[in-house]
């Protein structure tokens, strides 16, 4: 008999005289002469209840049907006589496939996330970590159908580069050469008996590679893992993380911001229609003005707004920041929350950013002292999204370069697009994990990916 999964069975229309289940026991309640599971295979939050007979094969194991236990039961998929659920299983065979001991740590419920951190190979299991990790799926997959939808053709960005794309020098260094004695010259550490026979990283972008690509194929996109040595241990920030990057040829920074608006009310759209059930546990859970939140944002325009405009708001704010707010400095979460918390209450789009505090590659403006760059900012995240247009002339990146100490050299092919064949062109990056972390209300990066890597922190 093939397996039925309980999600389809739950959803099913009809009874079915024959069917088999297959998962974990989450609790089993004895009586007499019969014992109830309560079954969950992970295609969904609720779990189905299976009534076992004394009498049928397999019950003389009933007592290893503990918490944690995988079980395969077949049955018949009968209306239930319970309330809160349709159908129910009446078994006619149960088999125990594998056992769970008494140490078993998920037994009892509310357990803290920073125990469940401490048992990533076991938390999937938990209600919760079971709706983030579903949620997650269908997040990726709205990135790649709002994408499919318009056109643009999907580019795998490598992971191992040589190029720094953001100019910050918190990068993972790839090498095969010996950490205690690796060859040098002149008191410096030879490359060019490296592997690669130069310096290379792992990624923090997949930005540049893909503008190559815009540059060919009009409109793009990487969906990929992007990496950040930086030794910080905030709610918002991982070592390693999923971002997505699109770029498009003949495009500006108005066209960059139109698309990065309607790209994450897209993915709250399709979260709201198609993670009901799931969402609903984080309503009840762990953040009750959720759902609420997320309406509000899907139903209304973002707020547009310069930088210059505001670090005016910030400074006229009647509230004291921990960060001090001026002309110049990059804007800091609880600066972005005021934004779109407090003051406009929606999401926000911040454009138009001093060249000093952005990299090399974002277009500089008529007036010479800003950048056509964006950023949108959500409630409870702060920035989500971050882009800009790309500097296209050819003379003004050499002097990007220049300012930002980069050599020509290094980025001799970058020159070559605007060589042969320039054309405005713009994109972005959202954090995949900040979008989920929105449309889940869970508050820590590292219980919105599967394995998280934080400073000190690398296991699995």
């Amino acid at each position: 008999m093939e397996r039925t999964l309980i999600k389809h069975a739950l959803g099913s229309d009809r009874e079915q005289d024959a069917i088999r289940i297959q998962g974990w026991v989450s609790t089993r309640r004895d009586s007499k002469s019969f014992s109830f599971l309560e079954i969950n295979d992970g295609t969904c939050l609720t779990n189905i209840q299976t009534v076992v007979d004394a009498g049928i094969p397999g019950y003389d194991q009933i007592h290893d049907a503990s918490t944690g236990a995988a079980v395969c039961i077949d049955g018949r998929l009968v209306a239930s006589q319970g309330k809160g659920q349709a159908w129910e299983i009446v078994a006619t065979q149960l088999e125990i496939v594998g056992r769970s001991d008494d140490s078993y740590p998920l037994q009892k419920k509310g357990h803290s996330l920073e125990y469940l951190r401490e048992i990533a190979h076991l938390r999937p299991r938990s209600n919760l970590f079971g709706c983030v990790f579903r949620v997650r799926n269908r997040l990726s997959q709205a990135v790649h159908n709002f994408f499919q939808e318009r056109d643009f053709i999907h580019i795998h960005s490598p992971i191992i580069t040589t190029s720094d794309c953001e100019g910050a020098g918190e990068l993972f260094r790839v090498t095969t050469l010996d950490p205690v004695d690796p060859p040098k010259i002149d008191g410096q550490v030879d490359y060019s008996q490296d592997f690669f026979a130069r310096p290379a990283y792992l990624t923090v972008s997949g930005q540049l590679e893909a503008e190559i690509f815009a540059c060919a194929l009009s409109n793009v996109y990487t969906f990929g893992p992007t990496f950040r040595a930086e030794n910080s241990n905030t709610s918002r920030h991982a070592n390693e993380f999923w971002m997505i990057e699109p770029e498009m040829a003949f495009c500006d920074l108005n066209g960059d911001m139109d698309l990065a608006e309607a790209f994450v009310k897209y993915l709250i759209k399709d979260i709201l229609e198609n993670c009901q059930e799931d969402l609903s546990l984080f309503g009840k859970f762990v953040d009750k003005g959720l759902l609420e939140r997320l309406k509000f944002v899907l139903e209304r325009p973002f707020q547009r707004v310069s930088y210059t405009e505001a670090i005016e708001l910030l400074l006229k704010a009647d509230r004291k920041f921990e960060f001090p707010i001026n002309y110049g400095v990059n804007l800091q979460s609880e600066h972005e929350r005021y934004l779109t918390e407090e003051h406009f209450k929606c999401p926000v789009t911040v454009f138009n950013y001093p060249k000093e505090i952005k990299p090399f590659y974002m277009r500089v403006s008529d007036d010479g002292k800003t950048v056509a760059a964006m950023d949108v900012l959500v409630p409870g995240i702060g920035e989500i999204v971050g882009g800009s247009q790309r500097e296209e002339r050819l003379d003004m990146l050499k002097e990007n370069l220049k300012r930002h100490n980069l050599t020509e050299e290094d980025y001799w092919w970058y020159l070559d697009l605007r060589k042969f064949g320039t054309t405005p062109h713009a994109g972005f990056g959202l954090g995949f994990e900040r979008m989920l972390m929105f449309v889940t209300g869970v508050a820590n990066i590292r219980d919105v990916i599967p394995f998280a890597r934080t400073p000190g922190s690398a296991e699995f």
